[in-house]
């Protein structure tokens, strides 16, 4: 009988963990890099393209969907007015429930911007406006509120809003609140009670969200501001998470910054912006009790707009296309070698990708899913279908469970990558 509920608890603890495993339940996934885990994803997809599970619709915008214990979480913008968390089954696409308020108010490129954030029974969200919630997943109702602008005095807000994703770390859920008085702020993920903040950051405010990165396997945190006004210069910037203290920093010139850095390991970081900021590898240097950043490699040509780039066997990925430089799919050595662009043929235009199973599942931004194998030798596509009807479709894609969840500006879609399930 002991061997036997020895068998039955180790059977449900394997279980409990294949289901958090799968889980994507933040921005850019469980590690905020764009990267999963997950094993025995297709090589080659059937003609027509993969097995759509389900479609729903959604307002127009750009934030993307999170996934936790089966269930989708999306913050979806209606009609310029309403705000509305939107929670979904990953097998069946049935809503089960929303959490929803009034937002008045609209912006160039209008719609979402952010993922929610989701840890145990909490789900953390913040709007255009930084109207920045927590909310119960049991009984679909705010435990705290705060506004992560308006708390801190500021007025008007960036040209294209807010577009904060969250970062729970610790007892505490970090935001960049970016305003005059404060750049980062940490409050209590229990109760929304401030822990820290930190002071104006350099520059302007951008569109970065924070992530946790190991330098001298400690953790520090990383934001980046913009280079937005004349003579206003943004950066890169390492912070304790603990205490919100600087550690060090790095000038960074990109007007509108949004994505965070690549890790590479040996405490190296890869920023890249749009606007030809270009791409520069920096090495964050310990020096008795004082840090300092230190740029090795800077590429003009590779630079992304929209999402990080992703670190694959000595070799960077990215999505290159902006307003101002069409350079398409990209990849480039450490030493600032490009290896291949694909330039307009295909034309890759700001989509989200990830990186799964060795391979790269990326959205062309307008209607096309690529399954591409990262090689620096070409660019090798594996498998191609049009899934999406808009331009713009710009949000990070989530994977959970083999099943990827894409979206554009009025749909999102729910794609078998696995045989079976």
């Amino acid at each position: 009988m002991k061997n036997y509920r020895a068998i039955v608890i180790i059977s449900v603890l394997f279980a409990t963990s294949q289901v958090v495993a799968s889980d994507w339940p933040q921005y850019l996934g469980p590690k905020r890099n764009a990267v999963s885990e997950e094993k025995g994803l297709l090589r080659s997809w059937p003609e027509g393209g993969p097995k759509v599970l389900w479609t729903i619709p959604l307002g127009e915008g750009f934030g993307g969907p999170a996934v936790s214990e089966g269930k989708v979480y999306i913050y979806d913008r209606v009609d310029d007015k309403i705000n509305v968390l939107r929670c979904f089954d990953l097998m069946t696409g049935n809503e089960e429930w929303t959490f929803s308020y009034e937002a008045p108010g609209s912006f160039s490129y209008g719609g979402s911007r952010s993922v929610p954030t989701i840890e145990g029974n909490r789900i953390y969200v913040c709007d255009i406006m930084g109207n920045f919630h927590c909310v119960d997943k049991n009984t679909h109702k705010a435990l705290w509120y705060k506004n992560i602008w308006t708390d801190f005095e500021d007025t008007d807000l960036p040209l294209w809003a807010i577009a904060q994703n969250p970062l729970v770390y610790e007892n505490m859920v970090i935001i960049a609140s970016q305003t005059q008085e404060a750049g980062l702020v940490a409050y209590d993920k229990q109760n929304g009670n401030i822990i820290w903040k930190t002071t104006k950051l350099p520059g302007d405010a951008g569109y970065v969200s924070p992530r946790v990165v190991r330098i001298n396997n400690e953790d520090q945190l990383v934001m980046i501001s913009a280079s937005r006004n004349e003579g206003s210069i943004g950066a890169v910037c390492g912070f304790n998470p603990k205490n919100g203290d600087p550690l060090w920093s790095y000038e960074w010139k990109c007007k509108t910054p949004i994505p965070n850095v690549t890790e590479i390991g040996h405490n190296q970081l890869f920023v890249t912006g749009g606007y030809k900021a270009g791409g520069a590898l920096i090495q964050i240097e310990k020096h008795g009790r004082s840090w300092a950043a230190r740029e090795i490699m800077f590429s003009k040509e590779f630079g992304t707009h929209v999402h990080p780039a992703i670190f694959y066997r000595g070799h960077l990925y990215s999505q290159c296309t902006n307003n101002q430089v069409r350079n398409g799919f990209m990849c480039m050595d450490l030493k600032g070698n490009i290896k291949w662009k694909t330039g307009r043929d295909p034309n890759f235009d700001k989509g989200g990708y990830i990186l799964a199973d060795d391979m790269l599942i990326s959205s062309d931004g307008e209607k096309m899913l690529y399954l591409i194998e990262p090689t620096p030798t070409e660019f090798k596509v594996l498998a191609k279908a049009e899934l999406l009807d808009t331009k713009q479709a710009w949000a990070p894609l989530a994977l959970s469970d083999g099943k990827l969840l894409i979206r554009d500006q009025k749909q999102m879609k729910c794609v078998l990558l696995k045989q079976k399930y």
